[in-house]
């Protein structure tokens, strides 16, 4: 995970200073974290809907990002639509989980010249620390692989 945080740190230094971090990613899924601090909170004391943004989309563009490292192909990736919903205020850690890794290597394996362009949309859910869902997302992401 030193690698993925570190990567945070110099090409999305706002995630990395909120205090968004990369806990665990395979195949399958990708779990980040962040926790309230001074730098990510807002006036009511939860942590800013939009470094919750950060956290939910980082959870679903890494399991992107390791399909295509994986396969060692050249894919333009780009979130196309989001939405959002908020249910109790984030407090303490919260955890972002998209567990969508075997739809999307479905999409990838299809990627080829015929069928260069595909689309899917992409959930994560952030869980507090005793297991309760404070807001989950919705990303469509478009992907054109590049020949």
């Amino acid at each position: 995970m030193f690698s993925i945080n570190y990567f945070l740190f110099f090409k999305l230094p706002s995630a990395y200073w909120s205090g968004v971090r990369v806990k665990s990613i395979n195949n399958n899924e990708c779990v980040v974290s962040v926790k309230l601090n001074w730098f990510n909170k807002n006036p009511f004391k939860s942590i800013f809907w939009a470094v919750q943004g950060m956290a939910a989309e980082l959870s679903t563009g890494m399991l992107v990002s390791k399909q295509i490292n994986d396969r060692k192909i050249n894919v333009s990736m780009l979130v196309i639509s989001s939405s959002s919903n908020f249910y109790k205020k984030a407090v303490g850690r919260i955890k972002f989980n998209c567990v969508q890794g075997g739809e999307l290597k479905n999409i990838f394996d299809n990627l080829d010249e015929k069928n260069p362009t595909n689309k899917i949309i992409m959930f994560s859910k952030g869980i507090d620390e005793v297991g309760d869902v404070v807001s989950d997302f919705k990303f469509e992401w478009s992907f054109k692989r590049k020949f």
